[in-house]
């Protein structure tokens, strides 16, 4: 195997090798181009996005500053927004479902280096997949380790490091970021605790506005 597809296979490899080097580039020139683009609407965003991502759905927008290796490990799926400063080391697979809500300052890591120093210095380093599910909202400050995988409908706090997975419909906060509770049913009818929602349309998903 050469060094990419050791990458891609989550095996240690050298990112200055096999022509790495040369994809990390040609995507730093588009990320440049992206995060330099004058403010113009939701339109052109998304089909900037659309040249740097391996895969999204028609609605997808990124506020820039944004940030990733390669561009093509980025796999997003339809209603997908992130705030500001967000942070994507796509060494291996990055896979993030429909409804994703993602706040300012995160950082989502699918890459690793060896704990030794020795070890660490030979340049090697290593990727494993990260995979968020649908109607996830990840609050601002959030890092999100290599391997990670979080369920469907889950609300992760503000600050928190995920180093485990999440299971489905769980409230997680925390370093390390554990489970604090489950959603309830009855939450769908408040926008926050003790407020209820005052108008008619909030059970009713963007897209079908």
């Amino acid at each position: 195997m050469n060094h990419w597809e050791r990458m891609l296979a989550g095996l240690p490899y050298q990112a200055w090798k096999d022509g790495l080097d040369v994809a990390r580039l040609e995507n730093k020139k588009k990320i440049f181009a992206f995060n330099n683009m004058p403010p113009q609407g939701w339109e052109p965003v998304t089909a900037a996005l659309k040249e740097i991502l391996g895969k999204t759905g028609e609605d997808v927008y990124i506020e820039a500053p944004f940030h990733c290796d390669y561009g093509f490990n980025i796999e997003v799926g339809e209603h997908f927004y992130a705030n500001y400063n967000l942070v994507i080391l796509d060494i291996c697979k990055v896979t993030i479902g429909e409804y994703a809500m993602i706040g300012p300052n995160v950082a989502i890591y699918a890459a690793g280096h060896p704990i030794h120093p020795q070890a660490r210095n030979s340049g090697y380093e290593y990727g494993a997949p990260v995979t968020i599910g649908d109607n996830v909202w990840i609050g601002g400050n959030t890092v999100i380790l290599p391997g990670v995988t979080i369920g469907n409908n889950v609300v992760i706090g503000a600050g928190s490091v995920v180093g485990h997975d999440l299971p489905d419909n769980v409230v997680a906060v925390g370093n390390p970021c554990r489970v604090v509770r489950e959603i309830e049913e009855e939450e769908r009818h408040y926008y926050r605790r003790g407020c209820p929602f005052d108008v008619d349309d909030y059970l009713t998903p963007m897209g079908d506005l």
